[in-house]
This record gives structure tokens, C-alpha cells and sequence, in this order.
């Protein structure tokens, strides 16, 4: 049942519309990074192209292109419906969402993907935020938890449109019904363009999965004590998206293939950098 919902999300996500030529996972000449840049506990503003230091592979980039919160995004919205959220955490976690659909303007898109121990596409990307909020209504928790499975319908959801992707994932403990590995949803991870932000219930299990795939994405995890944070952090989160710089290079002096090491630095300022790792080049 499991492989029949997910291979449903998939076949939704690619009716939406054909991926962009030249994503910088299929194409090295077009190498697109989400930056988040803070000083002293703020995001960094006004930053342009020559103020980062790109290096690929230990290899200098030049840097082509530094766009900031003006670009549109796709807030894609991955959440546990298990029986473990059931009653007033599946309450709160409507509400949360609800937040978040809240900050989102008019050309931005969102996008629901349930999971229990099976998924449901509640809605795919759109810019109707009413019919988003009816398909969070509308759920109802029981069963087991599909984690690995919901955030790679979540990712396949994120590719199938060109737009900026947040893809944000609540579980409030660990994974017990996927059928997809750790290691297959984070070499998945690794070639898309979502920035994944992981938000987990302390004391609910180990949150390895979702700390590593907030990792490789650029990504963070959040540890709650209770779903009743969610509503506060949700729009927390969005507001830091917003935050980031998209940062665009055309790789010169390294491979066309494989695995490659990411390192980004902000000259003149003593900041922190969040960003993902690498990226994978040459995948068809």
C-alpha cells in the first residue's frame, strides 16, 4: 500500500509541470545554492556576488548571480499523521500550518503530503492557500509512521516544479513502516534543489534521519518540547528561508560528475554560514 501511495505522489508531482532544463544535479553549468548568512544573531543583508567566496572541489568559482527573498517559493509541507499525533497534537499541528500558510504571499505556492504508514497527497503546489487549509482539515491520524517515505514524496514533489522549495517535515518519533531506506531518501536528498527543515518532539526517538537530511539540504532540525511550539515556529522558520541567498555559479576546473564538496565563505564579515555540503553532478 506504501509503494502504491508513494508512487502516486510521484506520478502527481511530474503531471505538474516539466522540471527546468539544466538543474545543476542533472547539468554542471548551472549550480544553484541557498545560503543562510548570520552575524551576530541576524541574517546579513545586501550581500552581492563578489562578497562570497565559492570553492568547489577546493577549487575557486566565480560567482555569476546572488538573488534575496524577493524570488517566490514553494512551501511543501510534509507532516505525521501517525496515531501518536492523534487528539491535540494533530490539533496543533493543523493550527501550525495554518500559520504558515498565513506569511505566504500571493506568488507563492504550497503543497501537503501526509504520512502514516501510508501517504496521501493532499494537495499538490498551488497558489489557492484555502484549498491547502481544506486538505489540512481534513486529516486524520492513525496507524504507523512512514517518515522516509513521506520526505522523499516530499522531495519528488520539490522537483517537479522550477520554483525555490522549503520543504518542511514534522514526526514526532521514528520511522516504523517505510519502505525506502535512510541511504536511498539522502542520495535522493542530495541531488534535488529543497532545503529540508526537520522539526521532531524531544524524547520521541533518535531524530538521525531528519538531522542528517537537514544536513546535506542546508537545512535545520528543530527539537520541541511540545506540538504546542509548532504554531510560533512554523512562520519562525519561513521568515529564515526567506532569509537566504540564492547563490548561482557555473562550475569551472572540476568534474562533470559525482559527488562535490561544497565550501562557502562571506569575505569581511565574521559570519555564519549555512549551506549544503555539495552537490551531485552528472545524475540522469
Amino acid at each position: 500500500m506504501t509503494r502504491l501511495a508513494v508512487a502516486a505522489v510521484i506520478a502527481a508531482a511530474s503531471a505538474a509541470g516539466p522540471q527546468e532544463a539544466g538543474r545543476f544535479v542533472s547539468k554542471v553549468e548551472a549550480v544553484r545554492v541557498d545560503v543562510l548568512v548570520v552575524e551576530s544573531g541576524r541574517p546579513v543583508r545586501g550581500l552581492k556576488a563578489e562578497d562570497f567566496e565559492i570553492l568547489d572541489e577546493g577549487v575557486p568559482q566565480q560567482v555569476d548571480l546572488v538573488s534575496f527573498e524577493q524570488l517566490p517559493l514553494n512551501a511543501i509541507l510534509v507532516f505525521d499523521v501517525s496515531a501518536s499525533v492523534a487528539g491535540d497534537r494533530l490539533e496543533h499541528l493543523r493550527a501550525a500550518g495554518g500559520a504558515l500558510l498565513d506569511e505566504l504571499r500571493p506568488e507563492d505556492q504550497a503543497a501537503v503530503v501526509t504520512f502514516s504508514h501510508v501517504l496521501t497527497l493532499g494537495s499538490g503546489l498551488t497558489h489557492d492557500v484555502t484549498r491547502v487549509r481544506m486538505s489540512l482539515d481534513a486529516v486524520r491520524a492513525s496507524g504507523e509512521t512512514a517518515l522516509l517515505d513521506g520526505t522523499y514524496a516530499g522531495i519528488m514533489l520539490a522537483e517537479a516544479d522550477i520554483g525555490r522549495a522549503l520543504l518542511l517535515v514534522f514526526s514526532d518519533g521514528v520511522d516504523t513502516a517505510s519502505w525506502l531506506t535512510s541511504e536511498a531518501v539522502l542520495e535522493t536528498a542530495k541531488q534535488s534543489d529543497a532545503v529540508v527543515y526537520g522539526v521532531t518532539v524531544r524524547g520521541g526517538g533518535t531524530p538521525r534521519f531528519l538531522r542528517d537530511v537537514s544536513a546535506f539540504t542546508g537545512g535545520s532540525l528543530f527539537e520541541i518540547e511540545s506540538t504546542k511550539d509548532l504554531k510560533a515556529l512554523f512562520p519562525r522558520i519561513l521568515e529564515e528561508f526567506r532569509q537566504r541567498y540564492l547563490v548561482s555559479y557555473s562550475p569551472q576546473g572540476v568534474s562533470k560528475t559525482g559527488w562535490h564538496r561544497l565550501e562557502v565563505h562571506v569575505k569581511n564579515h565574521r559570519a555564519t554560514i549555512k549551506a549544503r555540503p555539495g552537490y551531485l553532478a552528472g545524475v540522469k
